[in-house]
């Protein structure tokens, strides 16, 4: 929804000197649109890739780079106090560097010093800026403080390489930082190292079929958004799910609920909250067959032994030091002679184990696949709160609030 007048937010986009600086334009239209005031706050760098004339006339804004322009203004502290929020993208090697060591040598540089508004940076350089160990420092150095530091994308760089460092697209980007404002909170999982679960795994009966069910992911993937917006160093383990990977978080991608287990397993060992918001089968094949199972023709239906698969909540609940991390669960119930969803899902949680427990009705199909929904989120202590119908984002934050009530 676009906005406008008292509502409009002060939005501060910092462009620093990187091929991808061009991205950066349509990031702007992006916030423009959607009713953001918009300053730009280009590196003189970033000034030899796209020209000052550009950001002036998609902003409607003066554009300028050194702290001695318009001195009268105070221009390094005035811009970054009114801003409502931060976003440098591209953010270069050497701009993550002065950002973490609070350099202050141009415009850019001084106006994130000058801040109290939430900042994300967008990196993009070549993969072995990335990946080197100063570059990471620095990253990690960041995060701590409570900025929001995306991952970059992997993709084609300029020339011929390939590989992690391409600045995300600017949809994604747009999207972190919606969510950042979107949150009135400090970055309260700043610090944090978070696991969420998504998707539906799929246990193979032969190399064409398999058993699955209908989980998209929207949910877990919701939920990995929210983490990082709110400061978490975030792992997203994602079965057979299309939707693109999220800014800011790694993706771990399985098939099976075995290597599911292995990797929320391996993921959780130094995490400090688990969201297993994926739908792993409880059931797979005692034997996948080497080819396709053929019909008959003669009305028989081949006989398909199934064996339970490990219950990874309970596991994680199981093999838990004392209270960490905390563990939260998910239920798709449906009510029926035996009980109403709610009295099906305090069963569940009661023999899981677990802290929390998200609890969907899915009658007739409900939530799957659909971009909004509706839960109550239920405690082992007697906690309940039910989000009403609304963006799955909501039920995201929602599951984090009550994560943070824990820790409290």
């Amino acid at each position: 929804m676009s906005r406008s007048g008292a509502d409009a937010r002060e939005i501060v986009l910092g462009v620093s000197g990187g091929i991808a600086a061009y991205k950066a334009a349509s990031l702007l239209r992006l916030f423009t649109e959607s009713g953001d005031r918009v300053t730009v706050v280009p590196t003189p760098s970033a000034l030899k890739f796209v020209g000052a004339a550009t950001w002036e006339a998609l902003s409607g804004r003066r554009v300028s780079t050194d702290v001695f322009d318009h001195v009268d203004e105070v221009q390094h502290v005035r811009v970054g106090q009114q801003a409502d929020l931060i976003v440098v993208a591209p953010a270069t090697a050497n701009t993550l560097a002065k950002a973490a060591h609070g350099l202050a040598d141009d415009l850019l540089s001084t106006t994130l010093l000058a801040s109290r508004a939430p900042i994300v940076f967008a990196p993009a350089m070549h993969t072995e800026m990335w990946e080197n160990p100063a570059t990471q420092a620095n990253v990690r150095t960041l995060r701590e403080r409570g900025c929001v530091v995306l991952d970059p994308a992997v993709g084609r760089l300029t020339g011929v390489d390939s590989g992690p460092g391409r600045l995300p697209e600017p949809e994604e980007i747009f999207a972190a930082c919606r969510d950042v404002l979107s949150v009135s909170r400090d970055a309260d999982l700043s610090g944090q190292h978070v696991v969420v679960s998504a998707g539906g795994t799929r246990e193979y009966l032969d190399p064409v079929r398999f058993i699955g069910n209908r989980s998209s992911g929207l949910q877990g993937y919701a939920l990995a958004k929210a983490a990082a917006s709110r400061g978490a160093t975030v792992t997203l383990v994602a079965a057979n799910v299309t939707l693109p990977d999220p800014a800011g978080v790694s993706v771990v991608r399985v098939v099976t609920t075995a290597e599911m287990r292995e990797a929320v397993l391996t993921a959780a060992h130094d995490a400090d909250a688990v969201v297993m918001a994926a739908a792993p089968a409880d059931f797979r094949p005692v034997a996948q067959a080497d080819a396709k199972i053929k019909k008959t023709h003669d009305g028989t239906a081949p006989h398909i032994e199934l064996v339970e698969n490990p219950d990874i909540l309970a596991e994680l609940v199981r093999t838990r030091t004392s209270k960490h991390p905390i563990i939260v669960g998910f239920a798709a119930e449906t009510g029926d002679a035996n009980g109403s969803v709610m009295e099906h899902a305090r069963a569940k949680l009661e023999r899981k184990g677990c802290d929390l427990l998200v609890v969907n009705d899915v009658s007739e199909g409900r939530v799957f696949n659909a971009p909004d929904s509706e839960a109550v989120i239920i405690g082992a202590d007697g906690f309940s709160h039910a989000v009403p119908h609304g963006p799955k984002g909501d039920i995201a934050h929602a599951v984090w609030d009550a994560v943070v009530g824990l820790t409290a």
